[in-house]
């Protein structure tokens, strides 16, 4: 069996969009190879290295519990399975940002890839977002997101990831937070700033987003990938 690897991933770099509540990216240079061989004393071999400053939340992310819900899991504590898996992505693409994504949208977006949930899926929607808006202005503020009742049907079915290209699964007009709300009640965990979706349109494959063995951590960055059967 061959198996393709699709990078889900968003780059990392100072000056990258970050959620507007998040710290800024910065990255430093710590020391440039002239510096280390002349500190070394070494006349063939020099190490460089650059400093990150970035939040937990910074590019493409997953949320620990505890981001959410004060008594949840921190991100080092939390099911490693909740970050690989098999995973579904949906297409949501015809949803408006000026609405919510509703319970039907979804169940829509089910049939026309001919896939059912099961528990311990990871469901990744595809908005359209960052191909249309991505490095725009309209990055932070134009895009859909979904509402209690669709929330918590994915929550029901078994889904313990919920992965978005945009910067939150939630609408940017819900003061409710109705994605996080229902990730708090289930304790599960979301995904977000991911890109490249069109590529996983409608297939079932193997994610892997793995966290960072953060202490205390309320999310991590993340390099997503999907695994696709050739």
């Amino acid at each position: 069996m061959s198996l393709k690897v699709i990078d889900l991933s968003q780059e990392i770099f100072q000056g990258m969009s970050v959620f507007p509540m998040h710290q800024p990216t910065f990255i430093m240079t710590n020391m440039t190879h002239e510096e280390n061989m002349k500190q070394t004393g070494s006349k063939s071999l020099g190490f460089s290295a650059r400093n990150l400053l970035i939040s937990e939340h910074g590019g493409t992310h997953c949320d620990a519990v505890w981001e959410y819900k004060p008594s949840g899991e921190t991100i080092e504590n939390m099911p490693l399975e909740y970050f690989f898996g098999s995973a579904i992505c949906i297409d949501l693409s015809n949803i408006p940002y000026s609405r919510y994504i509703e319970t039907d949208d979804i169940k829509n977006a089910l049939k026309n890839a001919k896939e059912e949930l099961s528990k311990g899926d990871i469901v990744l929607m595809y908005t359209g977002h960052y191909d249309r808006n991505f490095k725009t202005d309209k990055w932070q503020t134009e895009y859909s997101g979904l509402s209690y009742e669709a929330a918590k049907y994915l929550a029901d079915c078994g889904v313990v990831n919920i992965g978005v290209d945009a910067p939150a699964i939630d609408h940017p007009n819900d003061l409710n937070f109705s994605g996080h709300l229902v990730c708090g009640e289930y304790d599960i965990t979301n995904s977000e700033n991911l890109c490249n979706l069109d590529k996983v349109l409608n297939k079932r494959f193997l994610y892997f987003g793995l966290p960072l063995k953060i202490r205390g951590g309320s999310g991590s960055p993340i390099r997503a990938i999907a695994l696709l059967e050739e």
